[in-house]
């Protein structure tokens, strides 16, 4: 579990829980199996710039991230069975739908390791 804070102009830092996948086998299982995810945490998914939630059992928020580990755009409320891309994206969060937009994450805001 990797230690992420969001940043935010004018906003107080706020501590993310990722789980991260990084390996074939892990990007290709993502958030398949969970029944839910906490407040606050989420699963990141690197490299990666499309995900799908085919076999979901939840809605999840997508925040998709340039190397820089900046929001370059959000899916919010992505339905299980659908899929999303950001073609320039260089990696994925995924998060429960909802988390978002109660964390107030926006584009432009950092993801960064606190490690």
């Amino acid at each position: 579990m990797h230690h992420i804070i969001h940043q935010a102009p004018e906003r107080a830092p706020t501590p993310l829980q990722l789980r991260q996948a990084a390996s074939w086998l892990a990007r290709l299982r993502g958030l398949l199996g969970c029944r839910s995810l906490s407040a606050g945490e989420g699963l990141w998914i690197r490299p990666c710039n499309s995900v799908h939630s085919c076999f979901m059992r939840f809605p999840i928020d997508v925040l998709y991230l340039d190397r820089e580990q900046r929001v370059m755009d959000i899916r919010h409320d992505l339905a299980p069975w659908r899929m999303s891309a950001c073609w320039r994206a260089h990696s994925v969060v995924e998060m429960a739908a909802g988390e978002v937009r109660r964390l107030g994450i926006q584009t432009g805001d950092l993801l960064q390791c606190d490690s």
